[in-house]
């Protein structure tokens, strides 16, 4: 990477936009040359009052807006989340990941369980922006401010399923609509074995032709399809609205067939199988690309869709960003999964073609080891996997490394539960050490909105949707924030937190040193238990070291280097000046400090 992008990079992160004029093309930078801040703009920043009720009229069960409820929208826009530019960018993040921004179904759930579409996830038109979160043309003004200042912005997208519209006969009043396999209820048969005979010549899903499809026109096969009177063309595109293309077979089990083939919480399945559906989530996603020039798409869901329906899906979006002069367009998808296995993963990146996934095993990596007691060692199984990723380790640099997110909480809320007893300073220590290891380990590290003022939530999904404007949820505001005595009752955007200043500094290494972004990964030190973990970026011959003691003891250990290596400067932490002999250094760290080291 030129010296040019470097400098101008580093001079960005700490003092906000320059003109348009001096900058370097932002979309040469490679995927894992990025800080993605994660976001969602309804709990992010208020910039519009007048969108609130996003144009709809009545209580919170019609126009979902509640701000004292959790499970509601509270009233964050794209336009307050483009007046926050300068704070994004002032942290060291290079592009912004917004949770979806399409229109939803405002209220979901069964009586007395009603939410909102605040997230973004319960879809009923792909095309348009949600009206409580502003216009497209607040998304193309974001967008453009963005790439102003040299940031990209990256869409989160469904492919899975849409809003739960469609009814099934059978379950009425029952509440649950359990899951109906292909064995028990055939497409060939309506309702079961023994049903009459519908779909004659359908070869099943498995054969994904056009011909095949075309002889799938009963949807009836496990439930009897019903769409509410209001809501038979309540999706855009207008396709969306004919249940053929959908499952139609109940609720998933998150378990065998129903994984990709089930209801995920009532949401409406969609068939990813049929060609049509291919065409038609190529041809919406891809349009968002044509019309704003979005920099990538992160993927919801993506276990739980058919591999084939991937393989098919990246080539042209990949093809349509090219043809928008986007050569760098990332694209990575969820795969939830808690085992730290890095293998179950990396075969959404081979058999599925995924070209990266969210890094579930770092997450659990460091929930283990920093948020927990177990040994320094579990990263050397950690880093040995990277090779399981299609492209190998050289690949694993593009995926995106996280601590905690909007479905499985916040980093802090673990660092507390792990460690009841621990004082103020050391949880504040444990949440620092976590970001260093993020923002130097190999990755694209990803920052959870709120984070960097010392969020610390109640639990997952709902409990880690704060506000970062002033909140009116209770549930919010008695929270304890980590690293200041301020509360969700006052706005948090505050540069001075010890959390925004760390991560405004290591945001800063990581764009002078290209061995961060894109260096080769060798473990130096780990142990068998809390302690000492030490690995070195390495490229072109340059070597960055980086330690860190996850232990509340002091530590100091010989530490394998380079043997060219024999000086050392500090680019974060204290660091030994010289070499204790060739290919060795002495590394002394107080409890939960950390080190970055130049070697040369």
């Amino acid at each position: 990477m030129s010296g040019k992008w470097t400098t101008w990079m580093f001079g960005a992160a700490m003092l906000g936009a320059v003109p348009a004029a001096a900058q370097p093309d932002y979309r040469a930078r490679l995927a894992q040359d990025e800080v993605i801040y994660f976001v969602l703009p309804d709990r992010f920043e208020n910039g519009d009052p007048g969108n609130d009720l996003g144009g709809l009229q009545g209580g919170r069960l019609q126009t979902g807006f509640d701000p004292a409820h959790k499970g509601f929208f509270h009233g964050g826009d794209l336009k307050g989340l483009t007046r926050r530019l300068d704070y994004i960018q002032g942290l060291g993040a290079t592009a912004i990941w917004l949770s979806p921004i399409f229109k939803n179904k405002p209220v979901q759930g069964p009586p007395g369980q009603e939410s909102s579409g605040y997230h973004g996830y319960w879809v009923t038109d792909f095309m348009a922006v949600d009206p409580h979160l502003g216009t497209n043309a607040d998304f193309k003004a974001l967008v453009d401010a963005a790439h102003a200042r040299g940031m990209k912005v990256y869409m989160d997208i469904i492919a899975n399923h849409t809003a739960d519209v469609l009814q099934f006969a059978e379950c009425e009043g029952t509440g649950r609509c359990p899951y109906r396999s292909v064995a028990d209820f055939p497409y060939q048969r309506r309702g079961g074995l023994k049903g009459p005979r519908i779909n004659s010549g359908f070869a099943g899903h498995e054969v994904g032709t056009p011909e095949n499809f075309s002889r799938l026109t009963d949807p009836n096969f496990a439930y009897t399809v019903k769409v509410p009177a209001a809501e038979r063309a309540i999706k855009v595109p207008a396709w969306l609205n004919n249940p053929i293309y959908y499952h139609n077979r109940g609720d998933t089990t998150f378990r065998g067939e129903s994984s990709r083939m089930g209801d995920f919480v009532g949401l409406d399945d969609l068939m990813t199988e049929n060609p049509r559906v291919i065409a038609g989530m190529v041809q919406i996603f891809g349009g968002w690309i044509d019309r704003f020039g979005v920099d990538g798409f992160r993927i919801d869901t993506a276990k739980h869709v058919n591999p084939e329906f991937w393989q098919d899906f990246v080539p042209p979006i990949q093809a349509r960003a090219r043809a928008r002069g986007i050569p760098n367009f990332h694209i990575f998808g969820e795969v939830a999964d808690d085992d730290f296995q890095p293998g179950k993963l990396a075969q959404n990146t081979r058999r599925d073609k995924l070209p990266a996934v969210l890094d579930f095993a770092f997450k659990q990596g460091a929930l283990r080891s920093i948020a927990g007691e177990a040994a320094t060692e579990i990263w050397r199984d950690f880093f040995s996997q990277d090779v399981l990723y299609e492209g190998g380790e050289a690949a694993a640099v593009q995926l995106p490394t996280f601590l905690g997110n909007h479905d499985q909480g916040r980093f802090a809320f673990y660092v507390r539960k792990a460690f009841p007893q621990a004082s103020d300073q050391e949880v504040l220590q444990r949440v620092m050490l976590g970001h260093v290891l993020m923002l130097t380990a190999r990755g694209v590290p990803t920052i959870y909105y709120g984070d960097e003022q010392g969020f610390a939530g109640d639990g997952g999904d709902q409990d880690a949707r704060e506000d970062m404007f002033a909140s009116r949820t209770a549930v919010y505001n008695d929270n304890d924030l980590i690293g200041t005595r301020a509360t969700t009752a006052q706005s948090n955007f505050d540069p001075g937190h010890p959390l925004y200043r760390l991560i405004r500094e290591l945001a800063a290494v990581r764009v002078r040193e290209p061995a961060l972004r894109r260096g080769a990964t060798v473990l130096r030190t780990a142990g068998d238990e809390p302690g000492l973990l030490a690995f070195s970026r390495i490229l072109d011959g340059r070597e960055v070291l980086v330690a860190i003691n996850t232990s509340t003891r002091p530590v100091a250990q010989n530490v394998a280097t380079s043997v060219a290596a024999d000086r050392f400067t500090a680019l974060a932490g204290s660091c030994p000046a010289r070499a204790s002999a060739p290919g060795s250094v002495r590394i002394t760290l107080p409890p939960l400090g950390y080190a970055i080291c130049d070697a040369r």
